[in-house]
């Protein structure tokens, strides 16, 4: 039946029948079996449960004439006999149909104030939409919930909302609502300061004695006076004649983002395909690949002649275009369309990769990448992105603990 078609349909007279106090065992079943007695259908319902108080909406078809008195006066005295409170309110038909244009909006805190909350609900007004339903995804380490909103087209709720959230310091992300969110997706990460709290060029200079002058050349590239592909071959060639052996010492030094295996594990148990890409090295990125599961790796390799390092790369250089190409690559080879890929990164060097995925998230990253991506991350756990995909820390708690009981 078409969306016309339904609109068509007369709107019959109903009760909503709304019950509120404190939670406890029977109450759902309770109020329906209560209401059984009065050959009522039920057209919706709704429960929430915050800090052990219930309420449980029920909307149902008026009763048989002369009988809506009596389920009045049945309901309240159940109610009142559970120690709860009911309010019933008579009227026409459902709720008014939703507005074109659905997204959901999620907010992460840490923490979320009521100020913060009440901006964004303030905000989704003012383009014109309304929010349907509110939903709580995690409570720690950062508070999380979604709005369902309806009535307002995604890329300019996006917009406003982003500009919103920067100035309360929370996270906003706005996707456009639909089957697709529940379909297959890739994942494709930086590894440098994203899945890893460290820069692997660093750590070998480290190893190199020549950190200092790395890091000087890695200025000039902040600078502007360096491109990419330049200021790599410049820092790798500081790394002439070190040992190969140190690339096992390197390995060992890397040190996981806080959340990223949980990201990983959930997100293939969700049967997403998960890949990286980095301006870093193989040598690392192959570990890491084996380590983790990943389906795809890319960076650049170290050239090892007779057991030392060369000074330069070989290959293909993995760029700022490159990052963009192998997440098109990727997708390609996955089966996924680019509109359900998800991209996350902190640089500069990211923001071709995050512009051109379906979902692109600066992760604690610099201004001029959090305000070109689409939603960005300024918290330590990269766990925070499941949030984004609607996936609940309840649910990988559970699923954690099934692996566990196996």
């Amino acid at each position: 039946m078409s969306a016309s078609q339904t609109s068509e349909i007369p709107a019959v007279p109903t009760l909503l029948v709304k019950i509120f106090g404190k939670d406890g065992p029977g109450i759902t079943a309770g109020l329906f079996d209560t209401l059984a007695a009065y050959s009522v259908d039920v057209v919706d319902i709704e429960q929430v449960v915050t800090r052990g108080r219930i309420t449980l909406c029920a909307l149902v078809t008026q009763p048989p004439a002369g009988m809506e008195g009596d389920l009045r006066a049945t309901v309240h005295s159940w109610a009142e006999s559970m120690k709860m409170q009911a309010e019933i309110i008579s009227g026409l038909g459902d709720n008014r149909p939703r507005g074109l244009g659905r997204s959901l909006v999620t907010v992460l805190g840490h923490p979320l104030t009521a100020e913060a909350t009440a901006a964004i609900a303030a905000r989704i007004t003012k383009s014109g939409a309304n929010i349907d339903r509110i939903f709580r995804l995690a409570k720690y380490p950062v508070t999380a919930v979604e709005f369902a909103v309806s009535g307002a087209e995604t890329e300019p709720l996006r917009t406003g909302l982003v500009t919103e959230s920067a100035a309360l310091g929370v996270d906003v992300a706005v996707v456009a609502a639909g089957l697709h969110r529940r379909a297959q997706r890739l994942v494709v990460m930086d590894v440098d300061s994203t899945l890893i709290q460290d820069e692997v060029i660093e750590l070998f200079a480290a190893h190199a004695g020549c950190e200092d002058k790395v890091a000087e050349v890695t200025a000039a590239a902040m600078r502007g006076e360096l491109d990419f592909e330049q200021s790599l071959h410049a820092r790798v060639a500081l790394l002439a004649g070190l040992d190969a052996s140190v690339v096992e010492k390197v390995r060992s030094e890397v040190r996981l983002t806080p959340g990223a295996r949980t990201l990983i594990r959930t997100l293939k148990r969700l049967g997403y395909q998960v890949g990286v890409v980095s301006g870093g090295f193989t040598q690392v990125t192959d570990d890491l690949k084996e380590r983790l599961g990943l389906d795809f790796a890319q960076a650049n390799t170290l050239e090892i002649v007779d057991g030392k390092l060369t000074g330069k790369v070989t290959g293909e250089i993995v760029d700022r275009a490159g990052k963009a190409r192998l997440l098109r690559r990727f997708a390609a080879e996955a089966g996924v369309p680019l509109s359900q890929t998800v991209a996350i990164g902190d640089g500069a060097n990211d923001l071709d990769m995050l512009n051109a995925a379906g979902l692109g998230v600066a992760f604690n990253a610099k201004p001029v990448v959090r305000e070109a991506a689409h939603t960005a991350v300024n918290v330590p756990f990269l766990d925070t992105v499941l949030y984004l995909l609607g996936v609940t820390r309840e649910e990988v708690e559970a699923a954690d603990m099934h692996d566990d009981e196996d």
